[in-house]
This record gives structure tokens, sequence and C-alpha cells, in this order.
């Protein structure tokens, strides 16, 4: 340990003593060591390459046809509106795709223990990302254009009933869906049509509590379904509703030790109820947009699984996505009017660990969205495939390359297609091969 010359020189003269001197020491650095102690700095940088096998039409990434659709990007704001979610820009090049720092502190075992997590984000896919509301232009403009985004942010918290209830305050993930906004923890590059349509971050409070080693929920209240730190949503509160939040809650089982080969398997169902983001009160008109059904509600319904297997390598998984009145908006198309839109969405996995280095990862989806007023109903629906090969070579990387196919197998009006995620496409098909190198620290 080090001291000072002054300190030094009044010991020499026994002003102070050596031992007060350590003791004085060691209380300066406290503060400073307890705020620090347990921190975590984590992270990754992710970069890719696409090649889109399937041409355009000329009209955009992937054969998006630009468009004053109502089903147009309308939906859950995260949404890119691309035919592979978050591919759009990056059809035919290498990217840069994101840049993750974590600085963290998790919660101890004391019944009043506290932490933090902050998750920032830069580069191309952080442009529109979460983005704040007070940002310039607001969330749908200008406000979006910057590359840099914060995906989480809160401050957590333990009180002592029962088990202990753990709170988040501030902007945390969503409770529901397979997948995840960072490439290297989904079993595949591209992401699937049920994450495309789920929520990701909510501004609010959520409450975790563990009755055993089995049984676990979620429950919180956010201000929004869609993204935006800090947005309220538009709700017209002329119905005499300005308290309008969302609310949330998931309930996880995990397979006990006692259930052989499955045991670890893990099972999930949430659910997400909203404001869709559709102002009722301003969506008359020439967008052909009327006040939204079932009050503008939105609702995203989850259920999902891990599963092992006989086979310790090969690892299985499910998910079904019911999303009930799309963007709680509804839809006028001609003679047809109040219609409102429903997403099905059902994806398997499969996981399959040649090596220590060497894995297979194979996705299939079926998607459906329908539009439903009295007795009409009529939709689009789709197949998409995809197959990824990780090789594990160096350490802390994640390589992989990937192959996906996605086909609309029907269509409710000729020459184009609507999208889970309410993009228009005019091609029936995407065939896409891609490359993905995650370096994690």
């Amino acid at each position: 340990m080090k001291f000072n010359k002054w300190t030094l020189g009044l010991a020499a003269v026994g002003a102070v003593s050596m031992a007060s001197a350590v003791r004085a020491d060691e209380a300066k650095l406290s503060s400073v060591q307890t705020a620090l102690s347990n921190t975590i700095i984590s992270g990754y940088v992710s970069a890719s390459a696409n090649w889109q096998l399937t041409p355009g039409n000329g009209t955009g990434d992937n054969g998006i046809t630009p468009t004053s659709s109502p089903f147009y990007n309308h939906g859950v704001a995260n949404s890119p509106g691309g035919q592979i979610p978050l591919q759009q820009g990056k059809a035919n090049g290498f990217s840069l795709d994101v840049v993750k720092l974590s600085i963290s502190k998790a919660e101890d075992e004391s019944p009043w223990a506290s932490g933090y997590e902050a998750d920032l984000l830069f580069g191309p896919d952080a442009v529109g990302w979460n983005p704040s509301s007070k940002a310039t232009g607001g969330q749908y403009a200008g406000g979006t254009s910057a590359d840099f985004a914060i995906q989480q942010a809160y401050i957590s918290l333990r009180t002592p009933v029962g088990n202990g209830i753990d709170w988040k305050f501030g902007v945390w993930n969503t409770v529901i869906g397979y997948e995840s906004f960072d490439p290297a923890s989904n079993p595949n590059y591209t992401r699937s049509w049920g994450w495309a349509v789920e929520p990701t971050e909510h501004t609010g409070i959520l409450g975790a509590y563990k009755i055993n080693d089995e049984w676990s929920f979620n429950a919180g209240v956010a201000n929004t379904l869609s993204t935006g730190i800090n947005t309220s949503n538009n709700y017209n509160n002329s119905n005499g509703s300005p308290w309008h939040k969302t609310v949330m809650g998931s309930v996880t089982f995990n397979a006990p030790s006692n259930w052989g080969w499955a045991s670890g398997s893990a099972f999930y169902v949430g659910m997400v109820y909203g404001f869709g983001g559709s102002n009722p009160s301003n969506q008359q008109g020439s967008t052909g947009l009327t006040a939204g059904s079932q009050g503008g509600n939105q609702q995203n319904y989850y259920a999902g699984a891990t599963l092992n297997s006989p086979w310790k390598d090969v690892t299985f998984g499910a998910s079904f996505d019911f999303v009930q009145n799309v963007g709680g908006t509804a839809y006028s198309y001609g003679p047809i009017n109040n219609v409102h839109a429903n997403d099905y969405i059902v994806g398997l996995y499969n996981t399959i660990k040649a090596t220590d280095k060497l894995s297979f990862n194979s996705r299939a989806e079926y998607w459906e969205i329908d539009g439903k007023s009295g007795s009409y109903q009529g939709g689009d629906g789709g197949i998409s495939l995809t197959e990824t090969v990780e090789y594990d070579l160096w350490a802390n990387v994640v390589s992989r390359l990937e192959v996906r196919y996605d086909k609309a197998t029907s269509s409710a009006y000729p020459g184009y297609i609507v999208l889970p995620n309410e993009a228009v496409v005019s091609n029936s098909s995407s065939v896409g091969i891609y490359a993905n190198v995650v370096y994690k620290f």
C-alpha cells in the first residue's frame, strides 16, 4: 500500500500512527470499491454477409414494395418491414450489424439486494431501435436515425416477501418470445416470424417471483406495448381513461431432475396486452384506417418450450404466437370495412451438436395473417425454413453459415403478400445465404 509524503512525514514525528493511516486510506477507498464491486462489463461485436439468391423487383430489398397500404410497417414498432426480419438494407453485401456494451451489477443474496443493468447498442441495427420519446422528431420521425440505442437500462431491487420478489424498474426486455435481439443468443442468425410480431422492450416496472426450482412468474406494467423509451400511448383520452397502460405476465416451468432425460426442459406461457399504437381519434380519412377494434388494443399470446431428448446432444424447441387485433387497428378495403388482423405463427426448432465445435440448428415456421370482419375472413399465409451450420473455431467467437427459404403459400389479394409484421412484398418467395461472425467479450 502506498502513502503520500505528508502522511509518512506525520507518522515519522508521531503525529499519526501507521495503523491509523492504513485505516484512513482503506476508508477513503471503500466507497469506490463498493461502487465497483461485482460490476461486470461484457458485450459483443456482430458482423455478417448477405446474399439474396431471389432477385428483388427494383422497389426495395427482398422484394419489398413501399406503399401507403395501412398494413405497411404499422404494427409493433421494432419490426422494420423486411421480408426477412431485421435484414432490410443488408441484401447482397457485407455488414457491421451491431456492437453491444453491457455494464451490470447483479443482486447479491441479501434480503434487500439491489443492482442494475445497462445494455447499449451501437451501429446499423441500433438505428430506430427503441428510440427515446425525447429524440428529435419523436418516435417515428427524425429521432430514429441515430446509430445508438439503449436496449435495456434498469435498476433491480429485491423485497423480502416470501422467497423474495425481484423488481426491474426502467427499460427491460419483454416477457415473451423464443428468440432475442442478440444474434449469438439465438439458434439462427436471421430471426423468426414469431420474433417479428412480438414486443421487445418496455418502459415500466416488472416483478419476478420464484416459488421453487420448478415454478417462476413474471408480471409487469409498462407505458406501451410497442418500443420507445418513455413513450406514452396516444390513446384517445376523451373516453375518460387517461391511465391506459400495458400489462403483461408469464409463467415458467422447469422439469425436475426426476423427469429423467427430459429433466432441465422448460415450458413457457405468457401474454402482453396493451394499446396497439393507433389513435382512434385521428385515423379516419384517406388512410383507410378506422377506430381500432376492441378499443385499439393488441394482445400477444405466447407459448414455448425447450426440450431435451434421450440423446444428450440433440435438443428441440417449439413456439406459438397468436397476435389478436394486430396494431390495434381496423382496416377498410373497398366495400369491406372494420377488418382487423390476427397473426398465427408456429415455430419448430432442432439443434444437433455433432462435436464440441460443430452444431446444426434447424427452424421451420408456418404463419398466417388473417383479416376478419363479421362473416368476412381472408388473409395470407406462408412457410419459412432455415438451416444454420455453426463451427466455433476461435475462442469467444460464434461463426455460422445459414440458408433461409421463405414462401407465401396463399394470398388474399393478387400481386402482393401481406407478411406477419404487416410489411407488403410482391415476391411470393425468397432464398438467401447468410454468414455471421460474433465476438463475445
